[in-house]
């Protein structure tokens, strides 16, 4: 069960504060065999790794189309709907976030510009196993879709009977993904990044995962290929006080610790009768959890800090940086102009972390393991790159000309200074040609 600690002083937040890790060392070695193999054996590699790792044997990483439809149409109805209606919430939220082109004129005949363009080929994983998450399909695959990605490929590991869950194919169809593969692991990340005959190589790869996941995909930036971010094991904080509902806290908690053994999940308080409600509903909410080993193994990796204030809350929340944060405090509106960093906040009693993962349209694939400090969650812009562009008329190189030359010249590079003064020389000979031939 979740350990108490009360007044912890600030010399050990650190301490209390760090996630569970697997040995760096050991996730570094795994990852670099399957890459190796991955780049050497191609598909032969996948397939190999895909049974040693999963249990199965398969002709081909790739779905068929026609099995994609097949699986799609076994999804019931009831189930159907609710995909349907979280997918256009998600589209309503991406699609607002499309923003148009910056122009500006920085000096008379100096006219600059940026526009966003797509990201051509992206790499979707969806993590599958004991949880196959059919909703990151729809997280990935919209923005990707609204941002005009030319190729989406879509990487999974298979079920043992070598299929994928019917709900993640209904969503790859739903959104346009035509390619389809049956891979998981450091297998799929390496042979997104490398590309094999059958799975094709893209630029940028995005997608929650383990640790495995993760260093597979930091190792993938050294070959070139950008990620969104990486996003390791999942993780929640709440923040509550005495107005919060202990069930609804509970609950919370236990969404989270359900993902995995190596999830963690925090509560905060400064009410030091509320951890000891929300442990007598954890232990009863966990008796009737169908994955109540996994849960009940990061429920006790993780921890309740009763801490003084509000203030303190805060501070810890930024030391911290969550991946979800919910708020149940009095204090909401000071919390939030105190809270720096955090992937996504939740707010209020009624507002489960639950709705930012299927339904209310914000993105659930966020920075853990404290990267809320410096990355977003995944956005529409997380699909694009920005291009800028600038054009100069006589007048504009008449504006900057002599100062680029200036700092050209005083940095050494003669030829950048050159470029310029050519410019420069020849808009000087223009007018003087035409005075010549007025006289």
């Amino acid at each position: 069960m979740m350990q108490l600690i009360a007044y912890p002083p600030r010399s050990e937040w650190s301490e209390l504060l760090k996630r569970p890790a697997a040995s760096a060392q050991s996730l570094e070695r795994a990852v670099e065999e399957v890459f190796t193999a991955v780049r050497e054996n191609g598909d032969q590699a996948v397939c190999d790794f895909t049974r040693q790792f999963d249990g199965v044997s398969l002709e081909s990483p790739v779905l068929p189309e026609t099995e994609i439809s097949r699986l799609a149409e076994l999804v019931p109805g009831h189930l159907r709907d609710a995909i349907d209606l979280a997918y256009e919430n998600i589209r309503q939220f991406h699609e607002a976030q499309k923003t148009p082109a910056v122009r500006v004129q920085t000096r008379p005949g100096v006219d600059c510009w940026q526009e966003k363009k797509p990201i051509d080929k992206v790499g979707i994983y969806i993590p599958g196993g004991t949880a196959p998450l059919f909703s990151t399909v729809l997280m990935l695959a919209i923005p990707a879709a609204i941002a005009g990605c030319r190729e989406v490929v879509l990487c999974s590991p298979p079920d043992q009977a070598g299929n994928l869950h019917p709900a993640i194919c209904y969503a790859a169809r739903k959104c346009g993904v035509r390619t389809v593969c049956r891979a998981g692991g450091i297998q799929a990340i390496a042979a997104m990044t490398y590309g094999t005959r059958e799975i094709p190589a893209v630029y940028k790869i995005f997608g929650p995962g383990n640790q495995y996941v993760t260093q597979a995909k930091q190792r993938a930036v050294r070959e070139g290929v950008a990620i969104d971010m990486p996003a390791g094991p999942s993780e929640v904080l709440v923040a509550a006080d005495d107005s919060a509902n202990p069930a609804y806290i509970a609950a919370d908690l236990l969404s989270q610790a359900e993902h995995g053994r190596d999830s963690q999940v925090l509560l905060l308080t400064d009410d030091a009768e509320l951890p000891g409600a929300v442990r007598r509903e954890l232990e009863t909410m966990l008796r009737e959890l169908p994955r109540r080993e996994i849960a009940s193994d990061a429920i006790d990796n993780s921890r309740m800090i009763l801490l003084e204030s509000s203030g303190e809350i805060a501070e810890m929340i930024n030391q911290y940086a969550p991946e979800h944060l919910i708020i149940c405090h009095r204090q909401e509106e000071f919390l939030l102009r105190e809270i720096r960093n955090a992937g996504s906040v939740f707010l209020g009693n009624l507002t489960p972390e639950s709705a930012g993962d299927y339904a209310s349209g914000t993105n659930h694939t966020l920075p853990t393991n404290g990267y809320a400090r410096q990355y977003s969650g995944v956005n529409l812009d997380s699909f694009t790159k920005a291009i800028t562009y600038q054009r100069l008329s006589d007048r504009g190189v008449r504006e900057i000309g002599p100062a680029i030359i200036t700092m050209a010249e005083a940095e050494g590079l003669s030829a950048h200074a050159l470029a310029m003064k050519l410019r420069v020389a020849d808009l000087h000979e223009i007018p003087n040609k035409k005075e010549k031939e007025d006289a």
